[in-house]
């Protein structure tokens, strides 16, 4: 058995979750990987195992399905984690009013559903072992108003929060990630371009550098980046008349870019 520390990360097979892979296993964490695309999260595993020298195990997952939360449910309550990442994304194409209600509930499921399913079994058994840490990585669309994924993140930003103030007295840490615009293949997932100048975006290594930090000091709220820090420390201020119309001129543009 190793002796390792383990994270378990979802959403683990591309983007910010391979991030948080690739850089806990030079850390020297063990991993459990959990992400749909079986082939590249066994491409993955078998490179950190070769080149890392850790253990990395491949999970299959589809944590839009009852079946699928089940399935990582089992793995927290028979291994030992020591760090969870909920970072398993869902984008969609279109407007609330184009998108039909099963799609609409699968995002949910997968932003806010699973994440608060994880976090809870996790929670338990840190608190139960007196270590952990849990990263739920929300948005910072959180604190606008752009759909049903806004809605979402910050259904995952209050529900990270409200945990956290359950675990202050204990060991374990809960810490919400609100990433701006990062560059992965999100957008390009999604056959939209991305917006706005290229300053305004982000990299991986920084978003996972910077979350890991402000993790590991304990703080419940992490935000990548200088400008958007001072974003988020406008927001709550900003009129929400003007954070409707900002978000709406975004849904339009994106609708448009299509």
């Amino acid at each position: 058995m190793s002796r390792r520390p383990r994270a378990l990360i979802t959403g683990a097979s591309s983007g910010l979750g391979r991030g948080y892979a690739r850089t806990l296993a030079a850390e020297g964490y063990d991993l459990v990987l959990v992400a749909r695309d079986e082939t590249r999260l066994s491409e993955l595993a078998e490179q950190l195992q070769t080149t890392q020298h850790i253990l990395a195990e491949a999970v299959v997952a589809d944590l839009s399905t009852r079946d699928g939360i089940d399935a990582v449910v089992e793995i927290i309550a028979a291994q030992q984690i020591d760090v969870l990442i909920n970072n398993a994304g869902f984008g969609l194409r279109g407007t609330l009013l184009d998108t039909g209600i099963a799609e609409l509930n699968e995002q949910d499921r997968v932003l806010t559903g699973a994440v608060r399913e994880l976090s809870l079994a996790a929670a338990r058994r840190m608190r139960a072992r007196g270590r952990g840490g849990i990263i739920n990585v929300s948005s910072l669309a959180a604190v606008t108003t752009m759909g049903q994924y806004a809605a979402s993140k910050a259904s995952t930003l209050v529900f990270t929060e409200a945990l956290a103030g359950e675990l202050r007295d204990s060991p374990v840490t809960v810490t919400a990630v609100l990433p701006g615009f990062i560059r992965t293949e999100f957008h390009s997932r999604l056959g939209v371009e991305r917006p706005g100048p290229g300053l305004i975006w982000l990299s991986v290594d920084q978003v996972v550098r910077e979350s890991l930090r402000d993790a590991r000091a304990g703080k419940v709220v992490s935000v990548p980046g200088l400008g958007y820090r001072l974003a988020a420390f406008v927001a709550p201020v900003v009129p929400r008349p003007i954070m409707r119309w900002g978000s709406t001129g975004f849904s339009f543009a994106r609708t448009r870019n299509r």
